[in-house]
């Protein structure tokens, strides 16, 4: 049977020090059956450039 589909959404606004390890945290987790949805609200700092960096990594991730 499969799992249902989860989604994450994460807005994301001057995190550049977290982001990494909050990414990190959602896709290593046992459930895989995840969508990240990722929320740039404009940031200045570069949490949306590594956002798009791991989405580039796993297609689960998307960048909005």
């Amino acid at each position: 049977m499969k799992q249902p589909l989860i989604s994450v959404i994460i807005p994301v606004y001057g995190v550049e020090k977290y982001i990494a390890q909050c990414l990190d945290s959602i896709i290593n987790q046992t459930y895989k059956n995840l969508e990240v949805i990722v929320v740039n609200d404009g940031t200045k700092d570069r949490s949306a450039e590594i956002a798009k960096e791991y989405a580039t990594k796993d297609s689960r991730i998307k960048v909005y």
